[in-house]
């Protein structure tokens, strides 16, 4: 259903809608098995995935991922119901909590992840559903990073999507998951052949990343503990140590290798994520995975 790589064009919801279409209908036809589509306060997922499903014929399209504080788990079910009907293993849901101020920000009050996370998903589970039901089988993933919601999505869910984090932790994951679960990885991808241009760039994301690390402490302890990492590594927007750990930069070769990383890991799916420098020019990076196509697909 997935493929084994997809992509997450990571500026979408800056593009007027007939570019997004027109660059997703040129990914399909480049190969990659899914498209991935974040969440914020443009787009909501279930209309975008619509809206894409509808402009595409093939490729799996992944809402990655729905924040829960957002929706409502009775109409966001009958949503996927209704897309995984109309559009048969086509549709993925992600679920994930996000960060606190993302709830207080649509007047939610945040809870404890994990629970909160089971309830929606009971909730979602329980929704009536009177229009024709789908054939083929609901797939959702959690946005998981922490031991226990890793172990959550195991229990309740088609597998999880793991973002922004090293090799290392995809291997942690999957022990977690076990052999039988979906573990469909994000990779953040800095491609230019000037190796130490590259690493700039992939520093000033780690750099945003550490500056909001306080908002999600789960990702910075899972990457402290399996990389040994310690606060030194937190400065000047990160060591190269932590930087080459999170990013996989440089030229088409050393991006490919990053992936072949992963799935030796134990990754099923890795989705490449083209990273710009914080407050460029939004972009889809129509050229850059046009390039990683012949070499990861």
């Amino acid at each position: 259903m997935l493929g084994r790589v997809g992509i997450r064009p990571a500026e979408i919801d800056s593009h007027p809608w007939a570019e997004v279409v027109d660059a997703v209908a040129e990914f399909e036809d480049l190969g990659y098995g899914t498209v991935w589509t974040a969440e914020g306060f443009g787009r909501d997922a279930p209309t975008q995935a619509a809206l894409l499903l509808s402009a595409t014929s093939r490729i799996t399209v992944a809402s990655g991922v729905a924040n829960i504080y957002r929706h409502n788990p009775h109409t966001l079910a009958q949503a996927q119901r209704t897309l995984t009907e109309a559009f048969p293993d086509r549709y993925l849901l992600g679920l994930g909590v996000g960060v606190p101020h993302l709830a207080e920000m649509v007047g939610r009050t945040w809870g404890p992840p994990g629970a909160t996370m089971r309830d929606f998903l009971d909730r979602m589970d329980a929704a009536l559903f009177t229009a024709t039901p789908p054939n083929t089988r609901l797939r959702t993933v959690l946005g998981a990073v922490g031991p226990r919601m890793l172990a959550l999505a195991g229990e309740r869910t088609w597998g999880a999507h793991p973002y922004f984090l090293p090799a290392e932790h995809t291997a942690h994951a999957r022990q977690i998951l076990g052999p039988d679960k979906v573990l469909a990885v994000q990779q953040g991808v800095v491609l230019n052949a000037d190796r130490s241009a590259a690493r700039e760039t992939a520093r000033e994301n780690v750099r945003y990343w550490i500056e909001h690390s306080s908002q999600l402490p789960s990702r910075w302890h899972a990457v402290r503990d399996l990389l040994g990492f310690t606060e030194d590594d937190l400065a000047d927007g990160g060591s190269d140590r932590l930087v080459d750990a999170m990013v996989a930069h440089g030229d088409v070769e050393a991006v490919a290798h990053r992936v072949q990383q992963q799935f030796a890991a134990g990754a099923d799916h890795v989705c490449v994520e083209i990273l710009s420098t914080p407050g460029a020019e939004p972009t889809l990076a129509r050229k850059q995975y046009a390039e990683l196509a012949a070499a990861l697909i």
